[in-house]
């Protein structure tokens, strides 16, 4: 008798942190983004893809704003009591990349990838032949890493035009100047890293795949 059992895990994570300016309370799966505390607009925001199932947190952003002042009074006493300690400052690296392969006139999405960077957050600045975008952008909550730092990711909606020049800029405590990072539009210009480290796992599975079935046929030879 041959047997085959699979397991497959996620981890959940909730991260409710605060500075004396700002704060965050967030809900995520492995390292996806699902939910999040908009305290500007004093609203809950639910980020899930198009396809997936419709799914609520009632009560949750009540009970991040109560936990963003508990939060806030624990760091007053903590900076008091510890004569307000240096913090330690990891400066951020940058990405700047295409969702898919760039095509003159049809609408596509920039995505400026920042990571490694303490505290959070990071802010990003898009600009078109050195000149300020806001409209079509979008950021989202930093999300920890294993090592403790944090990454987020800034997207930009636009139609290449040949020989546009994006750039995105971050700013963070740990820079002494501003990261720029820079991509021209042209006709088939490949999607960058994001899309490329996807088809290579894709490939690496894929091989194993087979590499595992064909172990496994060889086993249920021996086991008949």
């Amino acid at each position: 008798l041959c047997s085959l059992t699979l397991f497959f895990s996620c981890v959940g994570i909730y991260i409710a942190g605060c500075s004396a300016s700002d704060g965050e309370n967030m809900i995520g799966v492995d390292t996806e983004e699902g939910w999040y505390a908009d305290f500007k607009n004093h609203r809950g925001v639910i980020v899930l893809p198009k396809f997936a199932d419709p799914i609520s947190f009632p009560g949750f952003y009540e009970l991040s704003v109560a936990q963003q002042e508990i939060c806030k009074g624990n760091l007053a006493v903590f900076d008091r009591d510890s004569k307000n300690p240096p913090v330690k400052l990891d400066a951020p690296h940058s990405t700047i990349y295409t969702k898919d392969e760039v095509e003159l006139d049809v609408e596509n999405r920039l995505i400026c990838h920042v990571s490694g960077f303490f505290p959070a957050p990071v802010s990003v600045y898009w600009t078109r032949n050195e000149q300020n975008v806001t409209e079509g952008t979008s950021i989202n909550t930093p999300y920890p890493s294993k090592d403790g730092t944090f990454t987020q990711i800034s997207t930009l909606k636009f139609t290449p035009q040949q020989g546009d020049i994006y750039s995105c800029t971050v700013q963070h405590p740990a820079l002494e100047q501003p990261l720029t990072r820079q991509t021209e539009a042209k006709a088939n210009l490949l999607p960058g890293i994001g899309p490329a480290v996807f088809c290579g796992l894709g490939l690496t599975v894929g091989l194993l795949g087979v590499a595992t079935g064909t172990f496994f046929l060889i086993k249920g030879n021996e086991c008949s």
